[in-house]
């Protein structure tokens, strides 16, 4: 079995549960942004979502043909859904006969939709992933129109999931744990109100735009060696404005790491768009 895409969309990549326990030799983890999102999907069309990967898009615009009888599913940032030219609904499981075409509409509201497919899109793996990082290169390359990719076998039985049938309205709010070095913070209550994500992000890092933040004046002249980083870290870099990092994130560096995302709000952290307002709370003051 497989699926053709005929349309990617802003942006399509294939991507799984990522590869970790390699960042002693430079590898982050990679893997779906919204870790939540992949695994409702994988858990519709009877996926393991540890071993089989999905299709990851950008503000939707996907197209794809059917090459062979398979089901799938949409989870995600939720667009209008069509096979053959009418509507299918969102988060549920569905057959496409042999040649017929689903297409996805433009994401209404959230940034990234999956689409799981029964069996996972079986491209090769690259160190043991088939997740692709777009920081390093490692894994398969972005989806294009033509891309033919290859489907394998249910590992279960597929089950249903709840899923909200739109997103909350309002600012995201994340909730921040301590970091290693939230001490270079003049006022750490500084992060903890609403930021605007900046055009200038993606899977690698998400940048917030607001009123400066204040080094502590005992650090105001010191630089750090570099130091490793994880999924969720929020940087602060000599701008003042801070970086949240994404599943892409590079193992070491050199800036305050003052916060790190709870891994619930490390996955809203990939429904944020730019343009849009987000709320960082400590977790002792989460609303």
């Amino acid at each position: 079995m497989r699926i053709q895409v005929l349309r990617p969309g802003p942006l399509a990549l294939v991507e799984d549960a990522g590869r970790y326990g390699l960042a002693g030799v430079g590898v982050s983890p990679s893997g779906a942004f919204d870790r939540r999102a992949f695994a409702a999907g994988a858990a519709l069309v009877g996926n393991d979502p540890a071993g089989q990967a999905a299709i990851e898009i950008v503000l939707g615009g996907l197209a794809v043909r059917a090459l062979g009888r398979v089901t799938v599913a949409l989870t995600g940032a939720a667009g209008r859904l069509e096979v053959a030219g009418r509507p299918v609904p969102f988060a549920t499981s569905f057959e496409l006969a042999p040649g017929q075409e689903l297409t996805l509409g433009m994401a209404g509201a959230g940034l990234r939709s999956y689409l799981s497919v029964a069996g996972g899109i079986e491209v090769p793996p690259v160190l043991g992933s088939r997740s692709t990082d777009l920081l390093s290169g490692l894994g398969p390359p972005r989806l294009v129109a033509g891309t033919v990719l290859p489907v394998g076998t249910p590992a279960h039985e597929p089950a249903p999931i709840p899923w909200p049938d739109e997103a909350p309205a309002g600012a995201t709010v994340l909730t921040l744990l301590p970091g290693p070095r939230t001490d270079w913070l003049a006022d750490p209550e500084s992060l903890a109100r609403a930021w605007t994500v900046s055009p200038d992000s993606n899977r690698v890092g998400v940048r917030l735009t607001g009123p400066a933040l204040a080094r502590a004046s005992r650090f105001g002249a010191t630089e750090l060696p570099s130091e490793p980083l994880v999924r969720g870290a929020v940087q602060l870099p000599p701008s003042g404005q801070p970086v949240i990092f994404g599943p892409d994130h590079p193992t070491s560096g050199g800036y305050p790491v003052v916060a790190v995302l709870t891994e619930a709000s490390s996955d809203r952290l990939a429904q944020c768009r730019p343009g849009e307002s987000v709320y960082l709370a400590w977790a002792t003051s989460e609303r």
